[in-house]
């Protein structure tokens, strides 16, 4: 698990590779990815905005950016968190992620960054 906590917002990520969803002959892995995000805060927040970059050993790299996370813009008291499960392919089977949530303190409505620590993401038999 890599974790990081940027501006009392702690986030957790978790990688897997998913065989069964995977074609290697086609150049085709897939993985997915679990994050847990934490407010250690005293104000309510919400997510409003993710980045993220992939980077794929031997491909060029992709951006996406977009509203809230898997179709929510979670708000979080102090204390609680959220956590979601998400995927990527990658046409190597090595790669990273990084990137940032764009968050909002509800009470006066600034907006914040919080770093998503970079993570590898690579097909098991590649690290024999």
């Amino acid at each position: 698990m890599i974790t990081d906590i940027a501006k009392k917002v702690k986030v957790s990520v978790e990688t897997e590779y998913q065989p069964e969803y995977s074609n290697p002959a086609q150049h085709h892995f897939v993985f997915t990815y679990r994050i847990t995000i934490e407010n250690k805060s005293d104000k309510t927040i919400q997510l409003k905005t993710r980045h993220w970059e992939i980077i794929d050993a031997t491909y060029p790299n992709r951006e996406v950016d977009g509203e809230g996370v898997v179709g929510k813009q979670p708000i979080l008291e102090p204390g609680q968190f959220h956590q979601y499960v998400s995927g990527c392919n990658l046409r190597s089977g090595i790669g990273k992620m990084r990137g940032y949530y764009t968050m909002e303190k509800l009470i006066d409505g600034k907006q914040f960054t919080v770093a998503i620590p970079e993570f590898m993401m690579v097909v098991p038999i590649k690290l024999n």
